[in-house]
């Protein structure tokens, strides 16, 4: 008894194992798979931006864009200021200032005409819209095949529906040398001119080059500007546009430069615009 009495006690521990290591923390794991989505995104952006045309960008670009009227509350009309225009007789002192018109009679000046009704004014807007998009592939089944549609820019200003025309690297519009016009310049005139005639509109042509060397003695843009807007005028003829609709034919040298670069081949570039019926004089 005595033997047993002295013996030390036995202690027992009981360690408890947790199969997998136990919790570490797992913020890291979020945080990677925030990494992994950002960086998939980012790679299909620069997917989309390189599969794209610039045409196709501006689209996609004026859809996010926030259109907001001026009049938030309508007031019955159709125009942006509530069915009442800013040369309207009560709106202008009534001297004529909204008259635009060249030989608008006193009336129609206080009344602030212009010589052309909102109804003709809408319908050629349309009819820009309607060329634009069936140019751009946009009403339809494209009529450009997609190479062809990385040289075309389009947009429509107070003068027209302006059809931009620009040379890419490798690509060019004329042949080196010369302004002789290349195969990809007389696709481009033959699908033009089947647009052109959905449409009444005169036709202007404008040239535009790039700057050449300052090493040359005697530059030439105006000259080549020029040539290469006539060569426009003769393509548009050929393929059955009729020659009385070609207003003006001008070759603005390198005054108009497209890019920073004054001797960027984007800077080579042929604009056919279609003239709105209010530029008639």
């Amino acid at each position: 008894m005595s033997a047993q009495a002295n013996a030390a006690p036995v202690i027992i521990k009981k360690k408890k194992v947790i199969a997998g290591g136990g919790h570490h923390g797992g913020a890291w794991k979020v945080a990677y798979a925030d990494f992994v989505t950002a960086m998939m995104a980012f790679f299909m952006l620069m997917w989309l931006l390189n599969a794209t045309t610039e045409q196709q960008r501006k689209g996609i670009a004026d859809y996010f864009s926030p259109t907001i009227p001026i009049n938030r509350v309508s007031g019955g009309g159709n125009g942006a200021f509530g069915g009442e225009s800013i040369f309207s007789e009560m709106t202008l002192p009534k001297n004529g200032t909204g008259a635009t018109a060249p030989h608008s009679s006193l009336e129609d000046q206080a009344r602030g005409a212009s010589g052309t009704s909102e109804g003709e004014k809408n319908a050629e807007q349309e009819a820009f819209e309607a060329v634009e998009a069936m140019l751009m592939g946009r009403g339809g089944e494209t009529m450009v095949m997609e190479n062809a549609l990385k040289h075309i820019v389009t947009r429509i200003t107070d003068e027209g529906l302006v059809i931009e025309l620009f040379e890419l690297e490798n690509a060019p519009l004329f042949k080196e040398g010369n302004d002789e016009p290349a195969q990809l310049l007389r696709d481009l005139a033959a699908v033009i001119a089947e647009l052109a005639k959905t449409v009444t509109n005169r036709i202007a042509i404008g040239g535009h080059v790039r700057s050449d060397p300052v090493v040359l003695a005697q530059s030439v843009v105006w000259e080549r500007s020029a040539n290469r807007a006539a060569q426009m005028r003769q393509l548009l003829e050929d393929v059955s546009i009729d020659a009385k609709r070609v207003h003006r034919v001008t070759g603005h040298a390198d005054r108009s430069l497209a890019v920073r670069d004054p001797m960027a081949r984007r800077n080579n570039r042929i604009e056919v615009i279609l003239l709105r019926d209010t530029k008639r004089n």
